[in-house]
């Protein structure tokens, strides 16, 4: 009885023993550094300090997260390769850098895939964002939330975009994925990757005649400085990735957890508040710096892509090809 008594205390001394060390190393506290390309201006760092900000809070600085801009902690694929083995803690994503490590991410890039915002967030917000979190989950890296891009435009100095044969041998960047590259070969174009970092510089200097980003990028980095025509064609609607390395993530208590996600999703709808709203506003921003703007009948563009995403289904599967339709109709 004594001996099975002292058994029974040793082990519950044990147990608590173990309750104690485990609640020890979730409460020590976790530095984050958290990296995307952008400016400090535009929203998807405006977003990510406000996230920092409340995580910091609400975990009474268990969880710090610093945020560094401008790709201060290297390119989007620098950043990728550096959460895969955890020598980068977080980062704000363009969705389609993944591919280089889960071609199935190109999913994401497929032109004129979402003809409203609104549908596009339906998606990844639902049973698609779950089939890519857990691509992405298998290469050690969790998915927080699903942000925003915004619609992707073409800018260039050579004349105005009215239809894809427009674009025949235009050499212009884009960014380093394979459906990219495959959009602007169907519509005609000499399309190119490089580092976002050196995209001002290549325009100035004539290397690239054009350039495709989102409204917000092409305002925020002053692109009207180097460029004169913007057509705009919303080829692509672009999503963005908060992310965390899985090592990181595994180092925030159950509770912690839960308050980071929390945050992520209040910030996620912050930041596609601020993409939606200020699209108009950034058109009369770069009217007022001297672009010449015009509208696109996209039509034509919709049926020379076409055969890009036929040579995409078998990449993609049936599944998320499904998914993808399902959130799109």
């Amino acid at each position: 009885m004594l001996r099975r008594s002292f058994i029974a205390a040793a082990c519950g001394a044990l147990a608590i023993g173990l309750a104690a060390g485990e609640a020890a190393a979730q409460s020590k506290p976790v530095t984050i550094r958290l990296g995307h390309v952008l400016s400090d201006s535009h929203s998807w760092h405006v977003a990510a300090k406000g996230f920092a900000e409340q995580v910091a809070r609400e975990t009474q600085g268990r969880v710090n997260i610093q945020v560094f801009s401008g790709g201060q902690l290297g390119s989007e694929r620098e950043v990728v390769e550096g959460l895969q083995i955890g020598t980068v803690q977080a980062g704000v994503i363009g969705s389609g850098s993944f591919q280089p490590i889960e071609p199935k991410m190109g999913i994401v890039e497929l032109p004129y895939a979402w003809p409203t915002r609104e549908k596009a967030f339906a998606a990844f917000d639902g049973e698609l964002g779950a089939a890519l979190d857990k691509l992405l989950l298998s290469k050690n890296i969790v998915v927080l939330s699903w942000w925003e891009n915004g619609y992707r435009h073409v800018t260039n100095n050579k004349q105005p975009i009215n239809k894809p044969e427009d674009l025949k041998g235009l050499k212009i960047r884009v960014t380093p994925d394979k459906v990219r590259l495959d959009t602007f070969v169907a519509l005609g174009a000499e399309p190119a990757p490089l580092a976002f970092g050196e995209l001002y510089s290549a325009l100035q200097q004539g290397v690239f005649d054009a350039q495709e980003n989102p409204l917000s990028i092409i305002y925020g980095s002053s692109f009207f400085e180097v460029q004169k025509y913007l057509s705009l064609t919303g080829h692509v609607w672009g999503a963005a990735c908060l992310v965390v390395s899985q090592s990181v993530w595994n180092r925030i208590g159950p509770d912690d957890q839960k308050i980071v996600r929390a945050a992520a999703a209040k910030w996620r709808d912050e930041q596609r508040r601020m993409i939606t709203e200020s699209d108009a506003d950034f058109i009369q921003k770069l009217e007022g710096k001297g672009m010449a703007i015009n509208k696109v009948d996209t039509a034509p563009f919709v049926a020379a892509v076409q055969p890009v995403w036929k040579s995409q289904e078998a990449v993609y599967g049936p599944e998320l090809m499904s998914l993808l339709n399902k959130y799109r109709q």
